[in-house]
């Protein structure tokens, strides 16, 4: 049921009617806990993160007895989706929105050694998530360089439970890098 697998690119609907994008479902580093990352499509399109299951359950209809909807997050169906860009008031966000649904209507490209390094902003954030070790996390860190910007360096932050502070895009970037290297280390560490 697709209710209860949040996948990126997905847009849900929360039950106070404001409207998300899933970036990627993660995995607590200390505790394994599941979290959805998503991002919201209006505003300043903040990213959160949030328990798994608490993502997928059910309105608490005793403290919200006026909503309607059945679950916290509700699954926008495609065509709900496209309709949804022309709901926006703001032109700037409908820009992004229609942006994101593109992006979302592509089809997922099958991995394979021969498949060419990822080209845009992304597809390189992407691979930085699908990475499995901190080692190869770092590495499509550094492919990010020449296109980092302070979004991206949130949503990484959010996934690796780091807080990198506000400030210029390069500090911050470097900052990344640095406690990803310590990361490295102490991964390293333990495997011996």
């Amino acid at each position: 049921m697709p209710q209860g697998n949040p996948k990126p690119g997905e847009l849900y609907l929360h039950f106070k009617n404001k409207m998300y994008q899933v970036v990627t479902v993660a995995k607590h580093s200390e505790t394994g806990e599941k979290l959805v990352i998503y991002q919201a499509l209006y505003g300043d399109f903040h990213t959160c993160a949030r328990p798994f299951d608490m993502f997928t359950s059910l309105v608490d209809t005793e403290k919200y007895p006026q909503v309607e909807q059945k679950y916290r997050f509700q699954l926008v169906e495609q065509s709900e989706q496209e309709k949804a860009v022309t709901d926006v008031d703001s032109g700037e966000e409908q820009a992004v929105m229609q942006k994101q649904l593109e992006q979302a209507k592509q089809p997922e490209q099958p991995k394979s050694s021969e498949q060419k390094e990822p080209g845009t902003p992304e597809e390189k954030m992407m691979a930085f998530f699908d990475a499995d070790t901190i080692e190869e996390k770092y590495r499509a860190l550094l492919k990010m360089s020449d296109c980092i910007t302070n979004h991206m360096i949130n949503n990484m932050a959010v996934v690796l439970d780091l807080v990198i502070e506000d400030g210029p895009v390069d500090k911050r970037f470097e900052e990344l890098k640095n406690c990803l290297r310590t990361m490295q280390r102490y991964e390293t560490t333990r495997l011996r």
